[in-house]
């Protein structure tokens, strides 16, 4: 029985099934496997084992109208496979996955660690074997997502691993995603050295939003609303009220209000306020500002304030934040 993805093995070899299908992103998959083969490389060892699948054994198309040769069949999918990564397009397709749903429902039962790349990881939802799970979809279906599978604990993070189960929207984010895994169960400083390798800057955390989710809830929004969160962005160390920000745009706070309430489901000074949280995180993580010039950066009166406003928001201390 595989063990849960964020605990190390006493087994020297994890068997890696690669199931992809038509439509597929080829950044997105490259990004997913490349840093097992790379982490086999550096360690001199075989981690990992991985095995190409294609759901009729044939060859697939990318979504840039590259083909992938052909796999093992669906068939064929052992339920041996400690891992299980799937890559599939965005948007997935409505039907024809009948054969593919089963056989996830199957290996769920096995405890198999499944991993949902971009619309993999909606068809992992699909399939029923993310109910109870934290996870997260690609950004452009999560509102969707959000009430087709409600027994999923959705968020718009970049990626979420929970248990035996990974997800995330695809893109660059698989890479992060694989990286923090390995982090885990082959250790940081060699997470670090293959990051090294695809000359990363920083292995991004789980925990950091999708960075199209907040202009995809703003895309169809009125001018009003996108101008006022423009004027947010731009005046985080010095932040404005609501009453200034409605005035600057011309309509009342209580118009303001309405409008956030709607498209965003949050008040102005909330939203405002995750805005500076965000940044604040962004420095921690980033830089070597003290932390109480990164309170002044990002509007707080004083560090004791930003301290219990973070604490509040993430759970942790400024302090807490910078030495993880």
């Amino acid at each position: 029985m595989p063990d849960t993805p964020l605990a190390a093995s006493s087994s020297p070899i994890r068997r890696v099934g690669a199931l992809t299908l038509p439509g597929f992103s080829l950044l997105a998959q490259a990004c997913a496997l490349e840093p097992l083969m790379v982490v086999n490389q550096l360690s001199g060892r075989s981690l990992y084992r991985v095995e190409a699948f294609t759901p009729a054994g044939r060859e697939v198309t990318s979504q840039a109208a590259l083909d992938l040769a052909a796999g093992q069949p669906l068939e064929a999918l052992p339920d041996t496979l400690d891992m299980l990564i799937l890559c599939g397009p965005t948007p997935l397709a409505e039907g024809g996955h009948a054969a593919l749903l089963a056989c996830l429902r199957r290996l769920g039962t096995r405890r198999v660690t499944l991993v949902g790349v971009g619309g993999g990881a909606e068809l992992l939802a699909r399939a029923g074997v993310l109910d109870g799970y934290r996870a997260t979809l690609p950004w452009q279906r999560f509102a969707d997502g959000a009430s087709r599978y409600p027994r999923v604990r959705l968020s718009q993070q970049l990626f979420e691993i929970d248990r035996d189960r990974l997800t995330c929207g695809g893109g660059t984010a698989a890479m992060d995603m694989m990286m923090t895994l390995i982090a885990a169960q082959h250790g940081s400083a060699l997470a670090e050295r293959v990051s090294e390798h695809f000359v990363l800057e920083r292995i991004r955390m789980a925990d950091e939003p999708q960075p199209a989710s907040r202009r995809s809830q703003l895309g169809s929004a009125p001018g009003p609303l996108r101008d006022a969160v423009q004027l947010m962005e731009a005046n985080i160390e010095e932040p404005l009220t609501t009453h200034e920000l409605a005035a600057h745009l011309g309509i009342s706070r209580r118009q303001l209000e309405r409008l956030f309430k709607k498209h965003l489901q949050a008040v102005p000074g909330r939203y405002y306020l995750d805005l500076r949280l965000q940044e604040a995180r962004r420095l921690l993580r980033e830089s070597d500002l003290p932390a109480g010039e990164i309170a002044m950066k990002t509007g707080f009166s004083s560090p004791a304030h930003f301290s219990t406003a973070y604490r509040n928001h993430f759970g942790v201390t400024p302090r807490e934040e910078r030495l993880a």
